[in-house]
């Protein structure tokens, strides 16, 4: 006999393992790109601490904020790593 938890458990079980979910794979890896989030589009707190939440920013291609991009790509994109955009916070 099925009971509405015993449904659910299995619910939750098909979404875990249906195709759409699954790890991802290195074309899906990401990277924290500082130095080119535009203003209000930062995927979270800034490296300096002037905030500390996505969507903050308050300018363009601020050194201390970041957004994720692709892994890879953000020397291409004009941004920095972390210990760039550190050195460069510093100056």
């Amino acid at each position: 006999m099925h009971t509405p938890q015993h449904a659910l458990i299995l619910a939750a079980v098909a979404a875990i393992l249906s195709p759409g979910t699954s790890p991802a794979t290195p074309e899906q890896a990401k990277e924290k790109c500082y130095g080119i989030a535009k203003a209000g589009r930062n995927d979270c707190a800034s490296l300096s601490g002037r905030h500390s939440c996505a969507g903050q920013a308050t300018s363009d291609n601020a050194p201390d904020d970041w957004t994720y991009v692709a892994k890879g790509t953000c020397q291409k994109l004009g941004g920095m790593s972390v210990a760039e955009a550190k050195a460069k916070i510093k100056k």
